[in-house]
């Protein structure tokens, strides 16, 4: 029903509209006990089998939303009951900021993609730790903490150690975002000396803590053999926790939406089934080039289990969806669960 109707009538709307209306429905939808169990019924599924144990968390099943739905942490609660082993909050960033203008957000149907140029608009650290002061300590949420547009790279530290500290207490674990491509030299963070120096700060601060949290790094597709072992050395010096791999890539070769209507798009990260085979070999080269010495979270082009399984035989430990959630609706976190059933029990 969701591809044969929901989505075709979401889909004559605009993309960042219609996304801040379905978050109105569902808030209204699900705000009874009542609906919750419900919908769990219908999109949830227990299994022993999917149970996967890591940076001292349990999570339920291997299958998380990634960061970037919901920026705001504005609806973890409601988006928990369909299913998702885990759901990631933000980038979130010290301050408030509006992002880029619109339109920032576009659909390439033909490629089952999405352009974003968003730049981390969210209401800053403040006004999420209010929404997530009452969370429901059994859901595990992720905190995906960035900097200001605002804040010079010789400045960022200060702008995700604000983050890191300010919601120590009100999430499960830490990602650290450098990769986005839609906030002005951004990634130059990724270099080794910056990385280094920011990872091991935020290191630091977590070991002084009575008891610390994972720290991951999530880190762009677009990255060469050459970055990725600074990536593993990095991760291997700092002791950080893992990598998420992929962000959204600034590539736009073998798409199958005309060069025009591309251009005419502009700037952004792509996401979504180009991104897929990319980011599987991000995954696999990690995976390889360290010995399997750190946790992989695996994101992009996850429509199915079978992609989910290709992650997983890659390296990961868990997967992220996004954009797969858009095109396939609610109902694809419950048959990659299922998949992955059949998947655990043959191993």
């Amino acid at each position: 029903m969701y591809k044969t109707v929901v989505k075709p009538l979401f889909f004559k709307e605009d993309p960042e509209t219609i996304h801040y209306k379905v978050f109105d429905w569902l808030k209204v939808l699900l705000k009874s006990n009542i609906s919750k169990s419900f919908a769990k019924s219908l999109y949830k599924i227990d299994d022993s089998r999917l149970e996967k144990e890591l940076f001292g968390l349990k999570f339920p099943n291997p299958v998380g939303l990634a960061a970037g739905f919901d920026k705001d942490a504005k609806l973890y609660e409601e988006l928990a009951c369909l299913g998702f082993g885990f759901i990631e909050v933000g980038t979130v960033t010290p301050k408030p900021q509006d992002g880029n203008p619109k339109p920032r957000l576009f659909r390439l149907p033909q490629d089952e993609a999405l352009i974003n140029r968003m730049g981390f608009n969210n209401g800053g650290v403040d006004e999420m730790i209010e929404r997530l002061k009452n969370r429901n300590p059994n859901q595990i949420i992720g905190g995906n903490i960035g900097k200001n547009k605002v804040t010079p790279n010789e400045e960022a530290i200060n702008d995700y150690v604000i983050c890191f500290e300010k919601l120590f207490d009100f999430v499960d674990y830490f990602v650290v975002n450098v990769s986005s491509p839609n906030t002005p030299n951004l990634r130059a963070l990724q270099d080794k000396e910056p990385l280094t120096k920011l990872l091991q700060t935020l290191q630091d601060k977590n070991n002084a803590k009575p008891k610390r949290k994972a720290i991951l790094l999530k880190i762009a597709p677009d990255l060469t053999n050459d970055q990725l072992d600074d990536i593993v050395d990095i991760v291997n010096s700092t002791k950080i926790d893992g990598v998420i791999a992929t962000n959204t890539t600034i590539d736009r070769s073998n798409l199958n939406t005309s060069d025009s209507e591309v251009s005419a798009i502009g700037a952004g990260g792509l996401s979504g089934k180009p991104v897929r085979k990319r980011s599987t070999e991000v995954v696999k080269y990690l995976s390889q080039k360290s010995g399997k010495s750190f946790p992989i979270v695996a994101v992009g082009g996850i429509y199915t289990a079978e992609d989910a399984i290709e992650k997983l035989e890659a390296g990961a430990d868990l997967v992220q969806i996004y954009t797969g959630f858009i095109y396939e609706g609610p109902g694809m976190v419950k048959r990659i669960n299922k998949g992955l059933i059949n998947y655990f029990s043959k191993k």
